[in-house]
């Protein structure tokens, strides 16, 4: 995986209200895989992947998307927020939703050509949602807006994808067929960075992960990095699910 990183950060550094949420990480992100950004809450992985975009303000640091500034290639990322960050009550519909993730190649005012609207149904059918186009996003169960959101994301046809929780309040059926949906866009040659809490499933389906607590406390192969000494070091103390996982694993 030689050549620009779809993702790099460098001493990345947020504050929030004088607080250090990220300080002074690295972190390099493989071309062509399925990473993992996980660590306890509060451990600065939302921050990452906002501050890495430019959505948040950075004390210190940078970010570079293929080895350039975030800001001369914002087209090469394909953005999934956290469910809580999104207005269920606008009255959009799911075709709508995904239609916007081709804006930035049609422009906001311009009519949508049919190949456009082509590409829109084919996300759909990818995701299982064709059915719901005319539906009001509000209207879906949480699995179903995930979907949606994903759809739009594989509408801006990105090579590289960036997701914030995207299997929280999701079932496990659900769950499961997004994760065979990222494990074939990455088979495709995407890059698909997301954050996580299960290390379970982290294990089981991605390649890379970066172990975060408010510094970079490992990054590498999956198996490389969730053992019990780098578990211990991220999760000392802390409470959760996952820090019980964390703490299982670690011995």
């Amino acid at each position: 995986m030689s050549g620009a990183a779809p993702l790099e950060v460098r001493r990345l550094t947020v504050s929030y209200g004088g607080r250090p949420v990220l300080w002074d990480v690295d972190a390099r992100f493989p071309a062509g895989a399925l990473s993992a950004i996980v660590g306890p809450n509060g451990a600065g992985k939302s921050t990452l992947i906002k501050a890495a975009l430019g959505l948040i303000p950075s004390d210190a640091g940078q970010s570079l998307v293929e080895g350039r500034p975030v800001g001369q290639v914002r087209d090469r990322v394909a953005y999934v927020p956290q469910r809580d960050a999104i207005d269920w009550d606008f009255p959009i519909t799911v075709a709508e939703v995904v239609q916007m993730g081709r804006y930035a190649s049609t422009g906001w005012l311009r009519r949508v050509a049919r190949s456009e609207n082509a590409l829109v149904e084919s996300c759909l059918e990818r995701v299982g949602m064709a059915e719901y186009r005319r539906r009001q996003i509000g209207a879906l169960s949480g699995g179903q807006r995930q979907r949606v959101f994903l759809a739009r994301a594989l509408a801006q046809q990105a090579p590289v994808m960036l997701m914030d929780e995207p299997f929280s309040g999701v079932d496990a059926r659900t769950e499961a067929s997004i994760l065979e949906l990222l494990g074939e866009l990455r088979d495709e040659g995407r890059s698909i960075i997301v954050v996580h809490h299960d290390l379970g499933t982290v294990r089981a389906a991605f390649d890379h992960v970066l172990l975060l607590n408010v510094r970079a406390i490992a990054e590498g192969d999956v198996a490389d990095v969730l053992v019990p000494e780098t578990l211990r070091r991220a999760y000392g103390a802390a409470s959760g699910g996952a820090a019980r996982e964390a703490a299982a694993w670690a011995g």
